[in-house]
Order: structure tokens, then sequence, then C-alpha cells
């Protein structure tokens, strides 16, 4: 079964890199980013993690949690770590979940079989802190992910979590949000101080209401 987008994100206990846990308790406040590589010792994922690591800085910014996910187990997962360290000269600061018996990749969703019978795709998942998903995206095996993308969408959805805003296409931080239709201008005139411009009457852009 496919999840969607205000599921609650299925929970499970594994091993990972980094110790047992209780996916939610792990969680915790916090958001999550859960992404899965298809296999140990393979070069787009080696860039994939390092990537991560070298971002931990902008994710724990934005209270983010990233773990990661393939059907290796742990001793595979150790043994990989100091060439993701080496190729990407970066010390890996998130877990890896050791998921041999497909536990997880079941529960999400991440092996297609007319992709691989046994790898899983490139699956991303993002979780509030209430554990609902608020985003997923699925590569093929073959195309790396763009983590300046992923933090890009998590800037979005924590943005409009909190504000009656859209963000509008090619939208990055610090630029102009959308207010939501269902905002009359009236209202927007309180909500939205910093002012706003009617393009239509379906389109209002206000600066970016947090900053």
């Amino acid at each position: 079964m496919s999840l969607r987008l205000g599921d609650i994100a299925p929970n499970f206990t594994a091993d990972t890199t980094q110790g047992p846990i209780d996916f939610h308790q792990w969680i915790g406040d916090s958001w999550a980013l859960l992404f899965s590589h298809p296999a140990d010792f393979t070069p787009v994922c080696t860039t994939e993690l390092g990537k991560t690591a070298l971002l931990n800085g902008e994710f724990a910014k934005r209270n983010v949690k990233p773990i990661a996910v393939s059907v290796d187990d742990l001793a595979s997962h150790n043994k990989w770590i100091p060439d993701i360290e080496e190729v990407n000269n970066v010390k890996m600061n998130f877990p890896i979940i050791a998921d041999e018996e497909k536990k997880v990749a079941t529960l999400y969703d991440m092996i297609h079989p007319n992709a691989s019978e046994k790898a899983t795709v490139r699956s991303v998942f993002i979780i509030g802190p209430d554990k609902k998903i608020k985003l997923t995206l699925t590569y093929p095996a073959s195309t790396g992910r763009n983590f300046t993308e992923i933090l890009r969408v998590i800037d979005s959805l924590q943005l409009t979590a909190n504000y009656q805003v859209a963000t509008p296409a090619d939208w990055k931080h610090g630029e102009d949000v959308i207010i939501v239709p269902a905002v009359s201008t009236e209202d927007a005139k309180t909500k939205f101080p910093k002012g706003f411009e009617i393009i239509k009457p379906y389109l209002r852009k206000t600066p970016q209401p947090n900053l």
C-alpha cells in the first residue's frame, strides 16, 4: 500500500549504525528526513550520504534529523562508512538503518519490482514532528538526489505550516510568498503587516512573514 501525504509515518524498531531505535521516539519533537539507498558500496549512494553529512549544520538549523536505510546489514554499513568519510572528507553524523529483512523497505513501499526486485529505489520521506508524512519523492536508482532541493522543500514546508501562505515556483528562502486564497484581502491587511501586492485577485504576494 502506498503512503500518502498526511498519513502517519509507519513506526518501526531497527538497528542502526548509531544503535537501536524506535522510529517515532527517535524523531521526538523534530522533523525527520528518511531516505533509502539501493545498496552499500555503490557510487551514487556514497556521494549522497556524504552530502547529507556535509549538510549536517543546515539540517540541524531546521530541526531536521536525517536517517538513511538500505537492505544491507549493519556489518556492511559499518564497513562502508570509512569510504563515505574518505570520499567526501566528512565524518558520518547520522544513522543508517540496517534493513536486511526489508521490514522498513516494505512498510514504506521502497522496493519497486519493475525497477529492481531486490534493492530499494531512492525514496525520500519528510516527516513532521506530528509523525505525519509531509513530502515524498522517488528517484530511480541511477539518479542522485538534489539535497539543495530537499532543504528548499523543508524551508517551504516549515514556513507554510505556520503561516497562511504558499511558495511559488522556484521559491527560495527569503523570497516573496503567496497568500493562500482562503485569506480574504481584508484579513490579509492584518495578517501580513509587511503589505502585499495584488497581481490577480487570487494571486497576492507578500514578503516572507517569518523574517
